[in-house]
């Protein structure tokens, strides 16, 4: 049966658009079509000949990637599905049905699940018009000619910030000269953020939607889990830090326009080129990659950055509590979630104090920058350019002024591609080099030491971290992984200075070290 009960009132935000003509509705829909996901709702109201049809037609043309797709109108069928690459379209017309008791008939409920919904006449079935939806009012505009239409696009519920972001691109690739370029929807990273590849002719760009980051609820001291651990909130530390990048001579992407409130970005778009391959990392170009490194921590890098237009920019440091609370979500969520255990207050008091005392003395040598996510898919090659430029750098915004073994452990213990014990001797090899050539005071001991506790700090916030993607997310895709990061730490807890923290983990967790390390993880 059909809900339609009584609903508060949805925040709501409008967007108002003149469409001079049927190749600037179906331009609208086009342009929206990224942002369609599964589950949406997008009701449809106008007068006959108000441009719906045309509308409807070009957004499933562009979802299912055909221009010339077969589209006809509902009247009769009162539904029509469509299989698109990315999710299911029902595309509806309920002007001959008698009220909302009739859509159960006609199968609603399953049809609708996970769908992106396409209603017109919503108003036959009331409960549509109280639901979060995007409502898109189509009228003529005779005054500005005989093809001229007005869209009014209301967006409700969670569709309010969506439809406020969509007007905001809209006025960013405009004033850019993007506006007409074609957009693919790129797949995301483990983050929220979402990321579209523009075809201009011969050029491309990519736009970043970055939308400020809510603070979560308070975890400890007051504060939430991202201010904690150091995380962005906003992409300003990403434009401090790409314009900081370029200017030490590394190939982060160029700011070509950017809406910082809005958390938009449109940016260089690096190719796809890849420092692995089917066999995994390919070690030329992570030995350059590893140089790239080398390079980075033999300068004296400031820690506050210019952000054009818009003031300053203070990379926090990476202080104990950061660290504290990343290593704990081994606790919270690969322990329970994974092992299907729980551990005491008093283990987990006795894992804190550990990992405290492993910590601080790299406190205070956490001079320089670090990017926190430099592994392969991060890494773009790029072999039209020269030395260590060759390397792209991608998703830097967590930044922080840290250790400099911390990066090294990103790239030489990839979370996501197997690296073979000898070729990490090899890159650190090499990577040691480069810094005592440069700087002949530096310690290999020293950064042996700090590289190990930073490693098997790194593989216990990676294994909470993906543990998370899987249970809170719905991202399994990640529980792959562990195998991998479980035989990292391994290897990381043999360093002598680990040695109360392997006991502890021994005791607690004695399932890590039940594996063989004799064969990589499929």
């Amino acid at each position: 049966m059909v809900d339609d009960a009584p609903r508060p009132s949805l925040p709501e935000s409008r967007w108002t658009v003149r469409l001079g003509d049927q190749s600037a509705t179906a331009f609208l829909a086009r342009e929206l079509a990224p942002i369609m996901q599964p589950g949406d709702l997008v009701t449809f109201s106008g007068d006959l000949g108000a441009g719906k049809t045309t509308f409807v037609r070009a957004l499933v043309r562009e979802l299912a990637g055909d221009p010339e797709l077969e589209v006809p109108s509902p009247t009769f069928t009162l539904m029509q599905s469509y299989a698109t690459p990315r999710f299911t379209v029902v595309h509806a017309d309920l002007y001959r049905i008698g009220g909302a008791d009739e859509l159960a008939e006609l199968g609603w409920e399953e049809a609708s699940e996970d769908s992106l919904v396409l209603v017109e006449w919503p108003e036959r079935a009331g409960f549509l018009l109280t639901t979060e939806r995007l409502d898109i009012a189509l009228s003529l505009d005779l005054a500005a000619g005989d093809e001229a239409r007005v869209a009014v696009l209301t967006g409700l519920g969670a569709w309010a910030g969506r439809i406020g972001r969509a007007s905001a691109t809209h006025e960013l690739l405009a004033h850019s000269g993007w506006i007409h370029a074609h957009r693919e929807h790129l797949q995301g990273d483990a983050s929220t953020r979402a990321y579209e590849r523009l075809t201009l002719g011969d050029q491309t760009a990519i736009l970043m939607i970055a939308p400020r980051r809510p603070d979560g609820p308070p975890v400890r001291m007051g504060k939430p889990y991202s201010a904690i651990a150091k995380l962005a909130e906003s992409v300003h530390p990403f434009v401090a830090m790409a314009d900081g990048l370029r200017r030490e001579g590394f190939s982060a992407p160029e700011i070509l326009a950017s809406d910082l409130d809005a958390g938009l970005l449109l940016i260089e778009d690096l190719g796809a080129g890849t420092v692995t391959d089917e066999h995994g990392p390919i070690p030329e170009r992570y030995a350059e990659a590893a140089g790239v490194l080398a390079a980075l921590h033999g300068r004296e890098l400031p820690a506050v950055l210019p952000v054009e237009h818009d003031g300053e920019y203070a990379l926090p440091p990476y202080d104990l509590d950061a660290y504290l609370i990343e290593a704990e979500l081994i606790l919270d969520w690969y322990v329970p979630h994974i092992l299907g255990a729980e551990v005491s207050g008093s283990v987990r008091s006795a894992f804190v104090h550990l990992w405290r005392a492993a910590l601080a003395p790299l406190i205070e040598a956490s001079n320089t920058w670090t990017l926190r996510d430099y592994h392969s898919p991060n890494l773009i090659w790029l072999p039209e350019r020269q030395g260590l430029a060759r390397v792209g750098l991608l998703d830097f915004q967590d930044a922080v002024m840290g250790h400099p073994a911390y990066d090294c452990v990103s790239l030489m213990q990839d979370a996501r591609v197997d690296v073979s014990e000898e070729l990490e001797l090899r890159l650190l090899g090499h990577y040691a080099r480069s810094r005592k050539a440069a700087d002949p005071s530096f310690d290999m001991g020293d950064f042996a030491m700090a590289y190990a506790v930073l490693g098997a700090q790194r593989a216990t916030k990676i294994l909470g971290i993906f543990a998370r993607l899987d249970r809170r997310d719905g991202k399994p895709q990640y529980l792959k992984h562990l195998p991998r990061i479980e035989r990292y730490i391994r290897r990381d807890l043999s360093h002598p200075v680990l040695s109360d923290l392997k006991n502890w983990y021994e005791t607690n967790l004695p399932s890590l070290f039940a594996a063989d390390d004799s064969a990589p993880p499929a």
